[in-house]
């Protein structure tokens, strides 16, 4: 991915940072459990399962596994829209779940490169614009309802259909979504109607978080696409920053404390709530997020102004993550885009993810201004470096 396109209309003026309180450094995401480094690519799959019982198991619980069965049911095929609808069945034992995904496809009888998204349940996914950004550009746009797989609507309480199927699993409600993710993987593939080879997850806010979940935990996503997903997603727990946005307005980060406040400690695993207020006291951070997802693609879309988003550490946890990304000789591979505006999933977003899938499937260029930020740099948080750089 060397080539690109301009896209980028901003200065690092944009948003002034009026506070940036790092409470720890990111952990080193190449030191064994037993204080040894890693030395060898070869390696890299051991010291990956330890960062998985981080970065999953204790950030969003024990996982579910897959469904021991499947059905597909279509619900409708509407040709001229280019959209059909079908109803996913998955369960176990006698007990199931089901919930709605919606193919909206580009013209034509290809299979086409895919875009999962789980956020169905947000209008915005229904603006015209906003769809075909994805079909004109030859890509097939599926999207579900995750809130059909597990509830977010019981303040502080695991809810929904998944967690009544796998009891003995601890994942929250995030790790709920996830699962969705990987059965429109499976459903697709039932009906043989994408691209197999070419697969994006993406998803906005708590959908940003469970996008890049599901990229961590499932390797059939070629490409990983969270957008704005801030505090257990693309964010940074042990920075706490505060910023004057493009309107003039001073705001701060989400913080764990938040999660009390607003009742979300359920999109979690029950471990984390215990570093409420010690946050740089946690073994991890979400560059072994991200690194769980290299070396395939990794493609961050934020947006300036949203400051609860956490956009330095978001910065700063893709600036780590990258150190991996080098280590597997896959550095291209990580692209961290900003735009002007505030929290929402546009169409200039989409841009950046289309033109990556169009780089892969077709060589055309990416969007110009990865790493390329609203705010002046601070200093980085880490001292650790890729070891093939020592």
């Amino acid at each position: 991915m060397e080539e690109k396109i301009s896209m980028c209309n901003f200065d690092e003026n944009l948003i002034e940072i009026k506070k940036f309180e790092v409470l720890s450094e990111l952990p080193n995401p190449f030191l064994f459990e037993n204080g040894t480094m890693l030395e060898k690519k070869e390696q890299w799959e051991v010291r990956r399962r330890e960062l998985y019982k981080l970065a999953v198991e204790m950030q969003y619980g024990t996982q579910p596994p897959a469904p021991e069965f499947m059905k597909i049911q279509t619900l409708c095929c509407n040709e001229e829209m280019q959209m059909d609808s079908y109803r996913i069945i998955a369960g176990r034992d006698n007990n199931s779940l089901s919930f709605k995904m919606v193919v909206f496809k580009p013209k034509g009888n290809d299979k086409y490169p895919v875009v999962v998204d789980g956020d169905l349940c947000w209008r915005y996914i229904y603006d015209p614009q906003f769809i075909d950004s994805f079909t004109d550009r030859g890509i097939m746009l599926v999207m579900f309802d995750r809130t059909e797989i597990a509830s977010d609507l019981v303040p502080g309480v695991r809810s929904g259909p998944l967690h009544e199927l796998y009891t003995e699993y601890t994942f929250g409600t995030i790790g709920a979504w996830a699962w969705g993710f990987s059965r429109c993987i499976d459903a697709l593939g039932i009906l043989g109607i994408a691209d197999m080879t070419c697969i994006a997850f993406s998803g906005h806010s708590r959908g940003g978080k469970a996008a890049l979940l599901a990229g961590a935990l499932d390797n059939r996503a070629a490409i990983v696409n969270p957008n704005a997903s801030g505090q257990g997603g693309s964010g940074c727990f042990r920075i706490h920053m505060r910023a004057i946005d493009e309107k003039g307005s001073e705001l701060r980060s989400e913080q764990m404390s938040d999660c009390a406040f607003y009742g979300i400690y359920h999109w979690f695993g029950p471990e984390m709530k215990q570093y409420t207020g010690s946050e740089g006291n946690l073994p991890f951070d979400e560059h072994y997020l991200k690194a769980l997802v290299a070396p395939r693609i990794l493609v961050e879309t934020e947006s300036a102004s949203d400051i609860w988003a956490n956009i330095i550490g978001t910065w700063e946890t893709a600036m780590a993550a990258r150190e991996v990304y080098r280590f597997l000789e896959a550095e291209d591979n990580l692209l961290l885009y900003f735009r002007k505006g505030e929290h929402e999933h546009t169409v200039e977003d989409v841009e950046k993810l289309v033109s990556v899938i169009r780089n892969r499937m077709c060589g055309e260029p990416v969007a110009k201004g990865a790493f390329v930020l609203p705010f002046k740099k601070q200093r980085l948080i880490y001292h650790w470096k890729c070891p093939r750089n020592i």
